[in-house]
């Protein structure tokens, strides 16, 4: 898989048709990006808030209703626990957010009576498809965690290298970013590369090669690796790019898509269930490469 298309023709060629619960669906962008895909044969899709206010988005984005399921609520603070209760209840395959905050989707797919979390921190996956690469590269950071500590990055590296080989990447490398390429005792994320490519190397992640700490330009580029003299194989290769950071992930994400001009998707991985968490600011285009990306990953 190279490419969003090349996803989406695999997808069609499948023949399936999954239920996607929009969480306050009252979003006339969303919507049109779950028209998009619903009109590709692909999804059934339901629409969880209030029934007015869904309605209203509906007609400015002049979408048609009938083929849609709305989930009408009481409260607002029904509407995430509704959505997450379809999905956790196996009455529909994915969860997609929609106007609703981070923190309350969150919260109810961490709660353990929904039985979502597999025991995992939950992180976001980024995938890019970018002019001056023939495949795709991914971006991964800590959801609920500004900054994450070297146990929870473990866990990160793991959930992309899981889902990454899944699309076809048999032994994926993942960079673990830093400002440089060295171990610095000043520097903690220099100290937790050097660890997290020790625990690949020992077998405690698995499934993956691990290499840092790698600066932006050396991770993806050989070119720039070879004139800074770095001796491995998989620098200037990575498949992955860990950030530090949940600031230094969100800069790079929103560098590659509004200045780069990268096309992108976005969801959540480490829950039963794939969840996707688009920006508001994210264009149509990137909301219908993460309906894309999650519907891929129903065939892990």
């Amino acid at each position: 898989m190279k490419t969003f298309n090349d996803i989406l023709q695999f997808i069609k060629n499948c023949g399936n048709k999954f239920k996607i619960v929009v969480c306050a669906a009252n979003d006339p962008f969303i919507l049109q990006a779950v028209e998009i895909v619903r009109k590709e044969g692909l999804i059934e899709p339901i629409l969880v808030g209030f029934r007015d206010e869904i309605e209203d988005a509906a007609k400015e984005a002049t979408i048609d209703l009938k083929p849609y399921i709305i989930q009408h609520v009481i409260r607002k603070s029904d509407i995430a626990r509704t959505a997450v209760k379809l999905v956790a209840n196996n009455e529909a395959d994915i969860l997609m957010k929609g106007q609703v905050k981070t923190g309350e989707i969150l919260r109810e797919v961490l709660n353990k009576d929904n039985n979502l979390n597999i025991g995992r921190i939950l992180s976001t996956l980024q995938a890019f498809q970018h002019k001056l690469f023939d495949r795709f590269f991914f971006l991964i950071h800590a959801s609920l965690n500004i900054v994450p500590d070297l146990k929870q990055k473990q866990d990160i590296v793991q959930n992309v290298i899981n889902f990454v080989r899944n699309m076809g990447i048999d032994k994926p490398i993942v960079a673990i970013l830093s400002p440089v390429e060295t171990v610095n005792p000043s520097i903690q994320e220099t100290i937790d590369a050097a660890c997290l490519s020790k625990m690949a190397e020992r077998g405690t992640i698995k499934g993956g090669r691990v290499e840092g700490p790698l600066a932006l330009d050396n991770a993806l580029f050989p070119e720039a690796a070879q004139r800074k003299g770095i001796q491995s194989p998989y620098a200037g290769h990575a498949d992955v790019l860990v950030a530090q950071d949940l600031n230094s992930a969100d800069i790079l994400y929103k560098s590659l898509t509004f200045l780069g001009g990268a096309e992108a998707a976005s969801i959540l991985i480490g829950a039963r269930i794939p969840i996707i968490m688009t920006s508001r600011a994210d264009s149509i285009n990137t909301m219908v490469n993460s309906i894309i990306l999650g519907l891929y990953s129903c065939y892990r």
